[in-house]
């Protein structure tokens, strides 16, 4: 029932744990706020609880079961987390030092880095991805995140380094990411697997996800703007986009600035 699903999230407060077992039409907005307070010391958390129930009572209210949802009236946490740790340029050298070209570990950072994507696309691309558009190489799919709700389906440009290191790697035939045992990774088992690639390389604090940061950042650095960016990290807005690129922007806008102050022109 949707009172039991409302029960699952947690932690619950003294004054609402028994909240679950009470119909769902009696669920007020301020019981909601009281959960989502107790999770505030976990803001992402705690928005994804709160996005959880307003598509289930998104449910509810279309099927008739309710007359309104009271999630929609709860505000998100703040969050001033930037969340997983970008890569800066020292960090990839690093990687790439303890992991050369027709390894597994720099396959899988040229994957994340020439095409900004996340671990669980990452995971699925293989050779049938391969599309040829106007003469040029690329990798067409749909990306699993919201796969069967909104699907976003992207042809990247695949760039020559990655070309270089996918011939000098050995793929698979379903996947290019493979074990050790020639299968493919499941999305657990290649985060552990990415863990143990940096600690290697002396990395810490570093993820898959950071790499997919670093991509847009440096497409931000070479001057794409906002929608060309969300044509390859597959992002619908521009919120996502903004937070990963902010301090690159400002690198490009600040260079901008001073070669029109000391007359130099941005190609110069």
């Amino acid at each position: 029932t949707l009172s039991y699903q409302i029960a699952l999230f947690g932690p619950i407060s003294a004054d609402v744990r028994h909240d679950g077992q009470k119909p769902f039409a009696l669920l007020e907005p301020q019981h909601l706020m009281t959960r989502r307070d107790d999770m505030k010391d976990r803001p992402e958390a705690a928005n994804g609880m709160i996005k959880a129930l307003r598509q289930v009572f998104d449910v509810a209210v279309e099927y008739r079961l309710h007359d309104r949802n009271p999630a929609a009236l709860v505000k998100y946490v703040e969050n001033y987390s930037e969340g997983h740790k970008a890569w800066d340029a020292k960090d990839i050298e690093a990687f790439e030092n303890c992991h050369p070209v027709g390894s597994t570990a720099r396959l899988a950072m040229s994957l994340a880095l020439n095409t900004g994507q996340r671990r669980g696309d990452l995971i699925a691309l293989g050779p049938k991805h391969v599309k040829v558009q106007n003469g040029r190489k690329g990798l067409e799919f749909t990306q699993e995140k919201n796969g069967r709700r909104k699907p976003v389906t992207l042809w990247v440009p695949m760039t020559e380094e990655l070309q270089d290191v996918l011939a000098s790697s050995d793929i698979g035939d379903k996947t290019f990411i493979q074990t050790a045992f020639g299968r493919p990774f499941s999305s657990d088992g290649f985060g552990n697997r990415f863990r143990k690639w940096c600690d290697e390389a002396g990395l810490q604090g570093l993820s898959i996800h950071g790499l997919r940061k670093s991509a847009a950042a440096r497409l931000a650095e070479n001057g794409c703007t906002e929608q060309e960016i969300m044509a390859i990290t597959g992002h619908s807005t521009s919120k996502e986009v903004i937070r990963y690129t902010r301090s690159a922007k400002q690198k490009v806008r600040a260079v901008n600035a001073i070669d029109k102050v000391s007359g130099r022109s941005a190609r110069d």
